[in-house]
């Protein structure tokens, strides 16, 4: 059976019975702990991949930004990068890498930037197994290997 109301003003109830087996039976509601937890757990859930996508794709501590580069001979290049940090008494270590004329990677190397105020810039030669038609920075990082450290 269904009740609503015939009009607002007349304020009576009227009762409709359905005819049985033609809309199947009747929803039931959810229980009232899941009517609430189900959005706390959503918001929940919404909250841990938004931090989550923060920190992917927030702001890098380390910025670097290819400034230049020269391709020397058939075997070397040299490359030009600009390096920003929110921490500049801190080393870093950034991985430039060359690419051949098909593509493929064709050197890479670790280069250690030391500490320094502001916008730090740094060349450094690369030599390549293939011969190089252009150099680039991959990344940065703050996360310096033993063997590259001064200390």
């Amino acid at each position: 059976m269904v009740e609503g109301h015939c009009s607002p003003r007349a304020g009576r109830l009227w009762t409709v019975a359905l005819p049985e087996g033609r809309y199947g039976t009747p929803r039931r509601s959810l229980p009232r702990w899941a009517r609430w937890s189900l959005p706390v757990i959503a918001v929940l859930v919404g909250g841990v991949v938004a931090w989550v996508g923060y920190r992917n794709l927030g702001t890098m501590p380390v910025e670097a930004k290819q400034t230049a580069f020269t391709v020397v001979d058939d075997s070397t290049v040299e490359i030009t990068f600009e390096v920003v940090r929110q921490t500049p008494e801190q080393s870093v270590v950034c991985i430039v890498r060359a690419r051949s004329g098909d593509g493929d990677e064709a050197g890479r190397r670790e280069v250690l930037v030391e500490p320094g105020a502001g916008t730090v810039r740094a060349t450094t030669v690369l030599r390549t197994s293939k011969p190089p038609v252009t150099g680039e920075v991959f990344g940065c990082s703050y996360q310096v290997p033993a063997y590259l450290s001064t200390r």
